[in-house]
């Protein structure tokens, strides 16, 4: 069985349109893919940052870091809302590995986008260009609390 059929409808739209936004290296339209209330878990922080304005910031500056980036393999949930996509990217000289879990409403709006980078030195240079670029914006985002 295909990740489509796996997945809600509107979540495998919602996926396909995130799809074709990374495709193009363009994410002009994240913000109607992204429920006002979203959420995005980073791999460097142990608080995350609710609201579409900090997940699009963060995905729009992302998509500038990373290099050479490229799905792999993709998984979905039981209850058809979450897919679990594999990823290869490198930022500088540092290639890494990754997984975003994203999970849709019922809507196919995202409405948390996690993150898990190996190994450690890749993790760490993501870390580093991402201080470099939002350092001192990211933390009034985390200071909201999540519902």
């Amino acid at each position: 069985m295909s990740l489509k059929q796996q997945l809600q409808p509107a979540a495998a739209a919602g996926l396909d349109h995130w799809h074709a936004m990374v495709a193009k290296a363009d994410l002009k339209e994240l913000a109607t893919l992204l429920h006002p209330d979203a959420v995005f878990r980073s791999p460097m922080a142990h608080k995350p940052y609710p609201s579409a304005q900090a997940v699009a910031l963060i995905l729009n500056t992302v998509m500038g870091v990373f290099s050479n980036f490229q799905y792999h393999r993709q998984f979905a949930s039981e209850d058809g809302l979450s897919a679990v996509l594999e990823f290869s990217a490198t930022v500088g000289d540092r290639a890494l590995k990754g997984i975003d879990i994203i999970r849709f409403d019922g809507h196919g709006k995202i409405v948390d986008f996690e993150v898990m980078v190996r190994p450690m030195s890749g993790l760490q240079a993501l870390g580093a260009r991402m201080a470099q670029q939002l350092g001192a914006i990211l933390p009034g985002y985390q200071a909201v609390q999540i519902k």
